[in-house]
């Protein structure tokens, strides 16, 4: 029941793209940009071809016989009841909660650890099509208020407003231009502290540059207008702050980034002084703060360790030479480090697999944490006074568990284990590792049906990301699990820019070295190919966002090796991503068009420029949306344009789906997560 791919490609009729006579000259070199007048996504001409492009999507996926049983099948297996790991403040129990196709998770509020709970916020009732989404929430110590922030059609911008828990009102608290920003709540209750930037002009907001963060303190009761400033930089654009109240409540810490950058600063605050201290002003390592015994502050950092470690620093006494070894750097990487109980919960990587171990606070161990299996671990979170502590468990066929950990007994108890309707216990799962063109071994994990005969004849869907020190672990998802249930093969690929390895994994997919990025994952392609997993031909690559740059870069610069390629919300277009929002944010990784010897690596792989006239792409569907203020979608506009102008005339089809009321990612409405994925994979299986 498969079309063709050639017959689709000669049905199409593209949608004429305006080409515009524009070159700009980097470093010497002309640099043709024909497709610019598609930033404007205000422009009435942009407009139209948003829709016209839609139109010929859609009626393209119209023609897949097996599309309405695909999105059925997503929509039956997404309805399952799900509750969110749950966290106490003021003898009060907060989680969220899913009934099963609620475009949006409710938060709930209990008395009692094992009780149902009552209804506390319910985004679905803020929107018609369920588009506003609850993106933080932070209870205040005594467990009376609750601050949390709301993110409309996908946007990165939030509002942050205060709820009373007692009568489930608002108190009229509405704080507006909140961007990557936490909520930190003084310890009396009284304020919080939050991280904005100044409002943008009009009609800007989803494209302007953010620079100039700044840290305030909101005092419940009061306007915007009256916050106090905490903390700036004028001097200092790219600096952005995060503040936080230690549990104690005598400081505010507050963490200094520059963009994506791991190298940080973090500064701190008596709570009833005035003047910020720059305790770790030299940006030379990562610094992530764990927690505090009075003035003695507990730090994990890749300093003069690239899997990380745990060190102590006496605030008192902050000179380098006094600074303590608490948990020193192992094999494995050290991901995360929390404070509950009097213990340290130290969660590490085994080859992108969760490992966890409990110290106590001098760094002795205690006890290796018995997981459930191999999968990723991620949780462990409370206060000194906890006597346990909460951790969700999944893996790629498992949809996971929350479990209660006992800090004393280090026992786990199953707390709560949705019941989803895919049977893990058909698949299997391993872990291989290929070869990439320098000899680095980059290591895949594999989900199949079990007994599969390789024979080259499987639709297999690899998928990675490879950067900005992010770590891509074994997890469950409901489309991939259709995808699964379809016979499909499932590779994700653990590529070097990610943080499986640590630091010098991530800085080895870099900058000049981003280029071992994209052989890892053709690497990756390759040994499936010879392997026998699948072929050419029904090989589907797929990625998002940074992920959506590494599919680009691999379908232009080895068009032969895939079958279809799936880029979403992608970083297209390298010479220009520093122009809009937080672009200039990802220069640690990729590096700039403004340095001569950087633009040229950038010109060699940026997707939109790499694109041949001519060439035989494989089958494409870029998808992106209209709210998306992180990777601006002209990205994808520019892209998709260039690609059907250079796409083979006899070559498969090449479109772009444009999604509404939708951004990034977080905190997209489960309708559209189930129509897009729906999409996605009627695409492949009409193509492959």
């Amino acid at each position: 029941m498969m079309i063709p791919s050639l017959g689709l490609a000669a049905a199409i009729d593209y949608p004429s793209t305006r080409k515009a006579d524009v070159t700009e000259e980097l470093h010497g070199t002309k640099v043709p940009d024909p497709y610019r007048w598609l930033e404007d996504d205000n422009a009435a001409e942009t407009k139209s071809w948003v829709a016209a492009q839609n139109e010929v999507t859609q009626s393209f996926l119209k023609t897949v016989p097996h599309r309405d049983e695909i999105r059925k099948r997503l929509a039956d297996l997404w309805n399952f009841e799900r509750t969110g790991a749950p966290q106490e403040y003021g003898g009060k129990w907060f989680f969220t909660h899913n009934t099963g196709l609620q475009n949006q998770s409710v938060l709930k509020v209990s008395d009692t650890l094992d009780g149902e709970g009552r209804l506390l916020l319910d985004p679905n009732t803020l929107s018609a099509d369920g588009t506003v989404a609850l993106a933080h929430f932070t209870p205040s110590e005594d467990g009376k208020l609750l601050g949390y922030s709301i993110s409309r059609g996908g946007s990165d911008w939030n509002e942050i407003l205060v709820r009373d828990v007692a009568t489930g009102k608002d108190t009229g608290d509405h704080l507006q231009w909140v961007k990557f920003s936490g909520i930190s709540w003084a310890k009396d209750g009284s304020g919080f502290f939050y991280s904005r930037y100044d409002a943008p002009p009009e009609g800007a907001a989803l494209t302007q540059k953010n620079e100039f963060q700044k840290l305030c303190f909101h005092k419940i009761g009061t306007p915007q207008s009256e916050d106090q400033l905490i903390y700036e930089r004028k001097d200092q654009p790219k600096w952005g702050f995060g503040g936080g109240v230690t549990e104690d409540g005598k400081f505010l810490v507050i963490h200094v980034s520059e963009g994506t950058d791991p190298k940080n600063r973090l500064f701190y605050r008596p709570v009833d002084g005035d003047k910020v201290i720059e305790l770790l002003a030299d940006a030379d390592a990562e610094y992530d703060f764990i927690g505090n015994y009075d003035s003695v502050f507990y730090f994990r950092t890749d300093l003069d360790a690239p899997r990380r470690r745990v060190i102590a620093i006496d605030v008192t006494k902050p000179e380098r030479s006094a600074w303590k070894e608490i948990i020193p750097q192992s094999k494995d990487l050290l991901q995360e480090a929390s404070m509950v109980g009097g213990k340290l919960v130290v969660e590490y990587l085994k080859d992108a697999k969760s490992a966890v171990t409990v110290y106590d606070p001098t760094g002795t161990k205690v006890r290796d944490v018995d997981l459930p299996g191999i999968g990723s671990a991620a949780g462990f979170h409370g206060r000194e006074k906890d006597k346990q502590t909460f951790y969700t468990f999944t893996g790629f066929t498992d949809p996971g568990a929350i479990y209660r950990y006992d800090l004393d007994s280090g026992t786990s108890t199953l707390w709560n284990r949705p019941k989803v309707g895919f049977d893990g216990s058909s698949y299997e799962t391993k872990q291989v590792f290929a070869t990439s063109k320098d000899g680095t071994k980059v290591p895949l994990f594999i989900v199949h049906k079990k007994g599969l005969t390789l024979d080259g004849s499987h639709r297999t869907l690899l998928t990675g990301y490879g950067g900005f020190n992010i770590s891509i672990t074994p997890a469950f998802s409901v489309g991939r699990a259709v995808w699964l249930e379809r016979g499909g093969v499932l590779a994700v690929a653990n590529l070097r820019g990610g943080g499986e390895y640590g630091s010098e994994w991530h800085l080895a997919g870099t900058r000049l070295k981003k280029q071992n990025v994209f052989d890892d994952f053709i690497a990756a392609a390759e040994w499936l190919v010879n392997e026998k997993y699948t072929s050419s031909k029904k090989l589907a690559i797929q990625g998002g966002s940074n992920g959506g740059l590494l599919v680009g870069a691999c379908m232009t610069q080895r068009p032969d090796l895939y079958g279809a390629a799936l880029p979403a919300v992608g970083v297209m277009d390298m010479l220009r991503f520093h122009k809009f929002t937080i672009g200039w944010g990802w220069e640690p990784d990729y590096g700039s068009a403004e340095n001569p010897e950087e633009f040229k690596a950038l010109l060699r792989y940026s997707p939109y420029h790499a694109l041949k006239p001519g060439t035989r792409y494989p089958a494409t569907m870029v998808t992106t949306a209209d709210h998306d203020d992180r990777v601006v979608p002209a990205h994808s506009f520019k892209f998709a344009a260039r690609l059907q102008e250079c796409q083979a005339k006899d070559g498969p089809p090449v479109l772009i789906r444009i999604d509404t009321s939708a951004g990034h990612g977080a905190g997209t409405a489960l309708s559209k997560m189930i129509d897009k994925t729906a999409d996605e994979w009627s695409f492949l299986e009409a193509v492959l």
